[in-house]
């Protein structure tokens, strides 16, 4: 009831050992994280943007990831760590010479070369296609391969001309050690953000009730001045008088010059009162001496007449 064909089994037929552990391709994972969105798994075309952690994503899938607001999303591991757009960095890519596009490879008659990369560096010309570790500034996002980093050192962007820190340069697809040393930088740099936006707000609220102050102190004696401008707005004598008075309250600083302008203004007010009361007074009694010397005149003349 078997083996009588002339077959001989081997060992590893009979005996079940334990399993091997499968190997991930390493070409189809290097096309994966280069050549597709770590979001949406679609091919990478432009604009594309790098997150803190050296992720590459198509710009318009971060924009659909981030509107959509629904309590149906599903939780994406590769996108949990970004709350905004301003948590990724769109990259100034520069194109690859060599590849010729999925142009001629649309009937599928010719060969793609999976590992041609769609990008090179622009100092030392290498591709991006996984084989080499590349970077990308986080200030600019220009995007260098680490070799041109290391041989041609600068504070600048060989590009643009940004300046940079070693805190600024991402590597772009790194292993876990460098994913875990961008996790720590990022939370640093978030917590930063975070304690100069309070004191931001505490250094506006206090400018606010600072100037406040002032002007509601500054309010009171002009409402007061006002008002007694008002009330004594008959006359021009009282007016002159609550001026100083005012003005007594307002500067004392300098209270000898306001005192002699209310003194002389006073007395001047006084002199004029009593020189038109004496003016009066005079012309009062020259006009009842001339009255009195006509009636008896006339009184003279009648009594003549009769007699």
């Amino acid at each position: 009831m078997g083996c009588d064909g002339g077959t001989i089994p081997k060992r590893h037929e009979l005996v079940k050992g334990p399993r091997k552990v499968e190997k991930v391709d390493k070409v189809a994972e290097l096309v994966a994280r280069w050549f597709y969105c770590a979001l949406s798994q679609e091919k990478l075309r432009r604009p594309i943007v790098a997150c803190e952690l050296g992720r590459l994503y198509n710009k318009d899938a971060i924009i659909e990831y981030l509107l959509d607001k629904s309590p149906d999303k599903t939780p994406m591991e590769s996108a949990s760590h970004i709350k905004s757009i301003k948590n990724v960095t769109e990259l100034q890519l520069v194109d690859n010479p060599a590849w010729s596009g999925d142009k001629e490879s649309t009937k599928g008659d010719k060969y793609e070369d999976l590992q041609c990369g769609h990008f090179i560096c622009p100092v030392v010309g290498l591709e991006m296609n996984g084989r080499h570790r590349f970077c990308f500034l986080r200030n600019c996002g220009c995007v260098f391969s680490e070799r041109a980093l290391k041989e041609i050192k600068a504070e600048v962007c060989h590009k643009c001309g940004v300046p940079f820190q070693e805190e600024d340069v991402i590597v772009i697809n790194g292993n876990k050690e460098d994913v875990e040393i961008l996790k720590k930088r990022m939370e640093e740099r978030r917590l930063k953000s975070k304690l100069e936006k309070k004191s931001k707000k505490g250094k506006t609220a206090a400018a606010a009730a600072s100037q406040q102050e002032p002007s509601a102190d500054s309010a009171g004696p002009s409402k007061a001045k006002n008002g007694k401008d008002c009330v004594n707005s008959s006359s021009g004598e009282n007016r002159q008088i609550i001026f100083t008075k005012s003005s007594e309250n307002g500067n004392p600083s300098v209270p000898g010059k306001v005192n002699k302008a209310s003194t002389t203004t006073k007395r001047s007010i006084a002199d004029s009162e009593d020189k038109s009361e004496a003016y009066k007074s005079i012309f009062t009694t020259h006009s009842s001496a001339k009255r009195s010397k006509e009636e008896c005149s006339n009184w003279v003349t009648h009594t003549a007449y009769y007699f």
